[in-house]
């Protein structure tokens, strides 16, 4: 019997520290759509991560609304993970 795969899922968010708000989702969908917003997100060089656990909470928050507050603690982690690895392995100056 074959295993029923998910269909690939994206949620986007954005982030404007100036203005000082949570994060806001931006897009989000499942199949074609999922592939265009990973596909646009490659291409901007916006980095991508893989976290089922919260792609299940945050594809339930509408687009243009912002994350629940319960919720910015584990995208705030995220989001500084991502900026250690990449100050980490950033481009030497020439």
């Amino acid at each position: 019997m074959k295993k029923a795969t998910q269909p690939i899922q994206a949620v986007a968010l954005q982030y404007d520290h100036q203005v000082g708000s949570s994060p806001k989702v931006t897009a989000s969908g499942q199949g074609q759509i999922a592939r265009k917003i990973i596909e646009m997100a490659e291409l901007a060089g916006v980095d991508i991560v893989q976290d089922p656990d919260l792609l299940e909470v945050l594809g339930r928050v509408p687009i243009g609304e912002e994350i629940p507050p319960e919720l910015v603690q584990a995208v705030a982690e995220i989001l500084a993970f991502i900026y250690r690895v990449n100050g980490r392995y950033a481009p030497a100056d020439s």
